[in-house]
């Protein structure tokens, strides 16, 4: 399923789509990626990093049980060794308010058995064995601080390869959130993931793992060929800027960091028609913050990514779109059951 770098990791058995009963409707699922602060054009480095936003994530946690929100916190190597963070994810998952979930930056995360460079900073181009003891170095350290072994997980840059499932197996997860559909890193010496889709397939239905893809639909007049003109949408911004600017092709993930609160509800509305039962929602963690993401530099741009969540959630509501946790996720899919 998941290949070396470069490869596709889109040619699974339609039949292991996994339908969720009728009755669950349509929901949705908030995910953070809980991570340090870096320099997103520089290298990569093992120390020298910050944790401001750690403080910013309990006023997005308020934010968004309003709405009676539960979402899943992917929280990293650094966020683990915060105190203060430490702390909130305690309270959180005490309060049974928030997911805890497992997020592995390999280049700060133990053991440091490998160089760090572009292509080792995603966990799937690793050896197995030093990716399995990674996750477990992280899994363990948030077991050991908070009280919770996770049991869902997301790469660092969405980072899985050759021997992640059987890795995830393994370690006995159940859910898996690595892919984001209808993206293409191997140009970046990552996973290609263009031609999987955005609705929840199996990995292993034997083992339990499942797979909950980060939604993005295509929109526009060729949108229903939109699988088929993916590797050339993904591999040319010549074509993706034509296409989207035409209006006949754009891809729309469903996130605040970079993506209009207009294109967001479009996107939403297409699931809808789509019949798509779960949209994930991502963003990265120091996006609470100013200045520490693309996305949200000024003050400014962070009260307009909190009236974005405003908009976004109230479309999603009126549109019958209600939450849904992780542990509910569990029971509706029949994980377990086997």
């Amino acid at each position: 399923m998941f290949l070396k770098a470069g490869q596709a990791a889109g040619s699974f058995n339609k039949n292991s789509r996994a339908k969720l009963p009728d009755d669950f409707g349509c929901r949705f699922l908030i995910s953070i990626d809980t991570e340090e602060e870096f320099d997103w054009d520089g290298p990569f480095k093992r120390s020298g990093h910050t944790n401001v936003s750690v403080g910013k994530l309990e006023r997005f946690q308020e934010f968004v049980e309003k709405y009676a929100i539960k979402p899943v916190y992917f929280i990293d190597y650094s966020i683990i060794e915060s105190d203060e963070a430490t702390a909130f994810l305690k309270n959180v998952g005490r309060a049974g308010s928030a997911t805890i979930g497992v997020h592995l930056h390999p280049w700060i995360n133990p053991p440091f058995d490998e160089k760090t460079s572009n292509f080792n900073s995603y966990a799937g181009n690793l050896p197995k064995e030093l990716e399995e003891a990674k996750i477990v170095a992280l899994r363990t350290a948030i077991a050991e601080k908070t009280g919770t072994l996770p049991i869902i997980y997301r790469a660092g840059r969405y980072g899985v390869g050759a021997h992640s499932i059987e890795v995830l197996e393994n370690q006995g997860f159940l859910i898996d959130s690595s892919v984001r559909s209808r993206f293409d890193y191997s140009n970046q010496e990552g996973p290609n993931f263009s031609h999987i889709g955005p609705e929840p397939f199996w990995l292993n239905r034997e083992k339990n793992l499942l797979e909950l893809p980060l939604t993005s639909v295509f929109s526009g007049l060729l949108r229903k060929q939109g699988d088929i003109l993916s590797s050339l949408f993904n591999r040319s911004s010549t074509a993706e800027a034509i296409l989207s600017k035409t209006k006949m092709l754009q891809r729309i993930p469903l996130t605040p960091e970079g993506v209009s609160a207009r294109e967001a509800k479009e996107a939403i509305d297409i699931a809808l028609d789509d019949k798509l039962q779960l949209l994930i929602f991502s963003f990265h963690s120091p996006s609470l913050s100013a200045g520490h993401t693309p996305y949200v530099q000024t003050d400014e741009d962070l009260d307009l990514f909190y009236d974005w969540w405003r908009e976004v959630i109230e479309h999603l509501l009126e549109r019958g779109v209600s939450p849904v946790s992780v542990e509910e996720l569990i029971v509706a899919a029949g994980l377990g059951n086997k």
